[in-house]
């Protein structure tokens, strides 16, 4: 059973950084709808392919949105967002799985420095009591492999991503070295408290048209053809972006919430992904059909993109298992059929001319 709520009346203005985002999007939708005043950053208020969907909604539902320019990297930047705020929601972080050169400039230094911006102001803002901050279940765990060392065989909200460094994994260091920063400002301190949402992999329909995102480039890639010959054995922890932006606002205002919250409907491969497609789209698509030995995965994978015989190595045919008691017991989450998810974000894939309907 989920715990007492803050009352609606009692409920200053909520601040979500990063508002153009992927979750953040969902979550100013859910408040929006729910009558409360949003304050959203944005880098750039005036564009209106970042804010456009957002400006829409607004038009139509019962709460306010105002938008602010924040920067990440610019020390100050979210104070005037924040003023009068009493949440603040931190889902800004950057998201680049590849294509840079300096791992530490295009990941760590924005994810950490950013939310030691943000928690600044947080600390000079005297009406803000609550944080929730998007963390990631890759603040848990760095590769598959790291499961061989939990006895249980099961991550839960104890376990601390410790193999990923910036050199391995940068993604994933990034999101632990932030929220290791911002569990230390919050002890430092006794007016605001925080609550984490680390959730698996999300999928589930954007709000926006052709936003870019690791999700759908695997569902991209199962449909148009280039992974028909077969998919590499890889457990995914995987979740609905609609349940996570959901549990940003049961944290938000449940006066009981505290610690971290992992974020998982079940854990599946990419060929029960394909599976799921198959029996709602039959053989219209290239779906595969088996999966790929390890070994010629090892071979020739780093010559299909941008995955490395380390990675093989420590994540493909090796078991995942999450606990999401916490998310469901204590927050209230409901998780929807996995393959609801996978159906509407694959239809808005094809909605969207990512791969071609046939």
């Amino acid at each position: 059973m989920s715990s007492p709520t803050i009352p609606h009346g009692a409920i200053t203005p909520v601040l979500v950084t990063g508002a153009s985002g992927y979750i953040a999007g969902w979550i100013i939708k859910y408040l929006l709808e729910e009558g409360y005043t949003v304050h959203a950053t944005v880098r750039d208020p005036a564009k209106q392919a970042s804010v456009g969907h957002l400006l829409k909604m607004a038009e139509t539902a019962p709460g306010t949105l105002k938008l602010f320019k924040a920067d990440l990297l610019d020390q100050g930047s979210f104070r005037a967002a924040m003023e009068g705020c009493g949440v603040v929601m931190h889902t800004a972080s950057p998201f680049v799985l590849d294509g840079f050169t300096d791992a530490n400039e295009a990941l760590v230094r924005p994810a950490v420095e950013g939310t030691r911006n943000v928690l600044n102001s947080v600390n000079e803002c005297p009406s803000v009591h609550r944080v929730v901050l998007t963390s990631s279940v890759a603040a848990v765990y760095g590769d598959n492999e790291d499961i061989l060392a939990v006895p249980s065989g099961v991550f839960t909200e104890d376990h601390w991503n410790t193999t990923s460094t910036v050199d391995h994994n940068p993604y994933q260091y990034s999101k632990v070295a932030a929220e290791r920063e911002a569990w230390k400002m919050q002890k430092e301190q006794q007016r605001w408290d925080m609550v984490t949402i680390n959730p698996a992999m999300v999928y589930g329909p954007s709000l926006t048209s052709g936003s870019q995102s690791a999700s759908i480039d695997t569902l991209v890639q199962l449909g148009d053809g280039r992974l028909r010959t077969g998919v590499p054995k890889l457990v995914l922890g995987v979740v609905d972006v609609r349940e996570v932006a959901r549990a940003h606002v049961l944290a938000a205002f449940n006066i009981a919430a505290k610690g971290r919250y992992i974020l998982n409907a079940g854990e599946l491969t990419m060929l029960d992904i394909a599976k799921i497609l198959r029996q709602k789209y039959g053989k219209s698509y290239p779906f595969p059909t088996m999966e790929v030995p390890k070994f010629i995965v090892w071979a020739f994978g780093p010559l299909m993109g941008p995955i490395t015989r380390d990675f093989v190595k420590r994540n493909v045919g090796h078991p995942l298992k999450f606990d999401n008691r916490r998310s469901r017991d204590l927050l209230g989450v409901t998780y929807r059929p996995i393959a609801e998810t996978f159906i509407d974000h694959f239809q808005q894939v094809l909605d969207d001319g990512l791969v071609k309907k046939r």
